[in-house]
């Protein structure tokens, strides 16, 4: 599959900000089903974007197939980043688009952000244990467990964290 890798447009916010919320839901990541909190960040995407970069994924016909949030240091979007790492948040694929590449493309841009932005030591993220296909790129494309930062947003809810040197 041709997927391209560009910004989120404002033309934009409202479907990805639905195809992060159903990737989520549907996945049964959210304690809370349809009423959990989290669902309000992950549809704010034109907050996510005034204050980190969103990046979107689109097929050859520029259909949208999922997006991710690249937090450079310093962005309040950060939840793990040390002052000389990067961050990447709230990856999400379409289900009609999963196993097509799109979420490893997403992952590869930001990767290639934090290489390009210079002074960075890794590029880190958060994620839940369940989300095993999501694990499946990460440690392909050279990230590594790093248990010791592994932490809890909520009492029963562990994340999971990896790290790529840069």
């Amino acid at each position: 599959m041709d997927v391209s890798i560009g910004p989120v447009l404002p033309a934009q916010f409202e479907e990805l900000g639905e195809i992060t919320a159903q990737a989520y839901l549907g996945d049964g990541l959210l304690d809370f089903g349809a009423e959990d909190p989290y669902l309000e960040q992950l549809r704010a995407v034109g907050r996510r974007a005034a204050e980190a970069e969103v990046l979107v994924a689109q097929d050859a016909e520029g259909r949208l197939l999922g997006g991710v949030t690249y937090v450079a240091p310093g962005s309040p979007w950060a939840d793990i980043a040390r002052e000389d790492e990067a961050e990447f948040r709230m990856l999400a694929v379409a289900p009609r688009a999963r196993g097509r590449g799109a979420g490893e493309a997403l992952v590869r841009a930001c990767v290639d952000r934090a290489r390009s932005a210079g002074g960075l030591t890794g590029l880190v993220l958060s994620t839940q244990p369940a989300m095993l296909g999501a694990h499946r790129i990460y440690r392909r494309l050279g990230f590594a467990r790093t248990p010791e930062r592994d932490w809890y947003p909520l009492p029963d809810l562990p994340l999971l964290t990896f790290r790529l040197p840069l």
